[in-house]
């Protein structure tokens, strides 16, 4: 199994971007995901779900600025992020939620807010 995010890059405050996720081995449709974001020198974090069924759920320091949604003919996942500061920058990931299993991460796609 090989999950792959992508669309990432540099973009300058308050600009946007659509992290794609997709996957080899399993089908995402099936499970609820989540987009992880880890910035230099913190640990990884949750910062939005959503349920096979489409029900999303974000982290404070997202909310109202973040999307996340999937496309199950496509089987792929998005973020949208808009609004984007400073503190955004991080490399950005994807993974199952299935109470505590987790794929290997892979590599994630590199975000870079800077001026």
């Amino acid at each position: 199994v090989q999950l792959q995010a992508s669309g990432g890059g540099s973009v300058q405050p308050g600009g946007s971007l659509r992290l794609s996720c997709a996957a080899s081995g399993i089908v995402l449709r099936n499970d609820d995901m989540g987009w992880y974001r880890q910035a230099p020198g913190r640990t990884r974090e949750l910062i939005a779900i959503i349920t096979s069924g489409g029900v999303t759920t974000y982290t404070g320091s997202v909310k109202g600025r973040f999307t996340i949604s999937r496309d199950s003919i496509k089987d792929t996942v998005y973020l949208q992020r808009s609004s984007l500061k400073p503190e955004d920058t991080a490399v950005y990931y994807c993974n199952v939620q299935r109470g505590g299993f987790m794929y290997d991460w892979g590599k994630g796609t590199q975000v870079t807010v800077s001026s």
